[in-house]
């Protein structure tokens, strides 16, 4: 059909109704389609892009997401899965995944400051990786492979306006009233300051299991709009923390956790603006339950679940005390240099420092094996470290129960790793605290970990 003659016939054709609304005036509309569930919710793919609406084509709102102001030339919906695909011209196809929310916009929704919509059941699985790595591996450019869906629940809200910190509301101010002609007056310093140390505002999913414990917090986009954010259906990982994340690709993994236990979970929406959490939201249930072809399946998830927290709390132990021994060792370094750097160091405090640091390698090759050797292609014993990490390797891709050689690699590493723990808390808390006292009693320059010490 061609612009304006877009028609709907509520009677099988015995009368039939203009939905042109406010479609563009100019443009060809291309293909109409409507939902297998709602009559009133219909699309149109247009010369500019794909528009929807909600009352029948009273009025039209267009679908961006990242798609291109193109023509769409075809439309199909995917009923299964609720997806909405598009056929441009000359670029291809694009998928709406789930578009089912959509069924439940109305005036009050938009009307409201926020709305968190219902959440489509969630299959718990791992994700093949045919070949071998994420996405197409090293097939190359020229092999396509469009990327799937995002694994887990996916939440959809909506949010009437956007959150914006206090710097952006001043500019907006400031730019409406250049338009009216009026000069700005100049930010006062308490503003400024405000501005500089105001908390971002955000918004936060949290998901709480059928007990009501908190399972997952999750930050998501406060745009204007329809907004996405997907929970991967696991634990929170225990990996120390990163100020600035690397970012995953082919061949690197996020930071990652045990799946979470199948069953009924809850997700409630909240705004944190000027350091205050506020619900926006009612809560919404939804089930995470297993696909069911795994090929050997761990008969009882209960003893897997627990399993897997204890290797996850043994791996946070032990990557925490690798990056504390790393501190550790820079640490000692900072403090030679400074040595090294005195007029008449005190002797006995050299070989203090001589010691810590020969205890502090001792604890690296127990945490992750001897670099000596290995540098030189000669064999080593299993690290401490390198026993977790080969059970979370196995484990966090698998919903199999654990093997005997699993369990007996968490059973030795514990083992190894206790003493070590020791050894490592013993050093920093003690023998590097007393060698920075004594420096500072000396007037030492200052290095990273102590606070200097000054009277009048």
């Amino acid at each position: 059909d061609f612009h304006p003659y877009i028609l709907k016939s509520d009677d099988a054709g015995r009368s039939w109704a203009s939905i042109k609304g406010n479609l563009p005036e100019k443009g060809t509309v291309y293909s109409i389609a409507e939902d297998h569930m709602n009559k009133d919710l219909l699309f149109a793919g247009t010369e500019f892009g794909v528009f929807f609406t909600i009352d029948g084509g009273k009025k039209w709102i267009q679908l961006k997401g990242g798609l291109p102001t193109i023509a769409v030339h075809d439309i199909a919906i995917q009923k299964r899965e609720n997806d909405l695909v598009l056929g441009t011209f000359g670029r291809g196809f694009y998928i709406l995944d789930d578009y089912s929310p959509l069924r439940n916009v109305n005036t009050e929704t938009l009307a409201a400051e926020s709305h968190l919509f219902q959440v489509k059941p969630s299959l718990m699985y791992i994700e093949s990786r045919p070949y071998g790595y994420k996405g197409r591996g090293f097939m190359g450019e020229s092999f396509y492979a469009a990327e799937n869906p995002p694994f887990g629940a996916t939440f959809t809200y909506y949010l009437k306006d956007a959150f914006k910190t206090k710097k952006k509301l001043r500019q907006e101010k400031e730019k409406e009233l250049l338009k009216r002609g009026e000069t700005p007056p100049y930010p006062t310093l308490d503003g400024l300051r405000a501005e500089d140390e105001e908390e971002e505002p955000t918004v936060i999913l949290t998901i709480t299991d059928e007990a009501a414990n908190v399972v997952r917090k999750m930050k998501g986009p406060i745009s204007q709009g329809m907004n996405r954010v997907t929970w991967d259906l696991r634990y929170p990982p225990l990996t120390p923390i990163r100020l600035v994340e690397e970012t995953p690709d082919a061949w690197t993994e996020a930071a990652q956790s045990p799946l979470a236990m199948p069953g009924m979970y809850k997700v409630s929406l909240a705004k944190r603006v000027d350091g205050v959490e506020t619900e926006l939201s009612v809560p919404q249930e939804f089930t995470a339950s297993i696909l069911g072809t795994t090929t050997l399946p761990a008969s009882d998830r209960k003893p897997l679940a627990e399993f897997q927290r204890k290797v996850a709390e043994l791996q946070r132990a032990t990557m925490g005390a690798s990056r504390a021994v790393d501190d550790l060792k820079e640490r000692i370094a900072y403090i030679k240099k400074a040595l090294y750097q005195m007029p008449a160091p005190a002797a006995n405090l050299v070989s203090d420092v001589g010691r810590l640091e020969a205890a502090t390698n001792e604890i690296i090759r127990a945490l992750r094996g001897d670099r000596t050797l290995s540098s030189r292609n000669e064999p080593t014993p299993p690290s401490i470290s390198d026993r977790v990490n080969g059970i979370v390797d196995d484990q966090w891709q698998s919903t199999g129960a654990p093997t005997q050689t699993q369990i007996d690699a968490y059973n030795i590493a514990g083992d190894e790793f206790t003493p070590v723990l020791a050894k490592l808390r013993t050093a920093v808390q003690t023998d590097l605290r007393g060698i920075e006292i004594a420096m500072e009693s000396l007037g030492a320059p200052w290095t990273p970990g102590r606070i200097p010490e000054w009277k009048k």
